[in-house]
């Protein structure tokens, strides 16, 4: 499976537009967009180290083939890390953007959360 290629076909059109006006509004900062918009219900972001490393993720798994019930494997959750890995490479095209990930809801975690790394 191709998660790289069906990320960027998920938020391309959904996710990445409404990232990239908040990253615009704030400045083209993460860290002042994070803050302003990294608590709701559906996404939350927390800056750990300002302009280095933060935490993002979902309260609960937003991916509608999980919720339709037709994925049922954790390694599907990599399509959520390539998803968020995408998106900021958009958004900071010029920076190297890791993500790593450290619990999904698919894999027994309580949430799907992932450490992002700017350099």
């Amino acid at each position: 499976m191709d998660y790289r290629e069906k990320a960027v076909q998920c938020v391309r059109e959904t996710v990445l537009p409404v990232q990239r006006a908040q990253f615009e509004e704030c400045g083209r900062s993460l860290d002042a967009q994070y803050r302003k918009y990294g608590d709701t219900e559906v996404f939350f972001a927390r800056v750990l180290q300002p302009g280095h490393r933060y935490e993002v993720g979902y309260p609960r798994c937003v991916c509608p083939e999980v919720l339709e019930g037709a994925v049922t494997d954790a390694a599907h959750c990599e399509c959520s890390r390539q998803s968020v890995l995408y998106v900021l490479e958009q958004l900071l095209p010029e920076k190297r953007i890791t993500v790593q990930t450290l619990e999904t809801v698919l894999g027994g975690g309580s949430c799907c959360r992932f450490v992002v790394t700017v350099e």
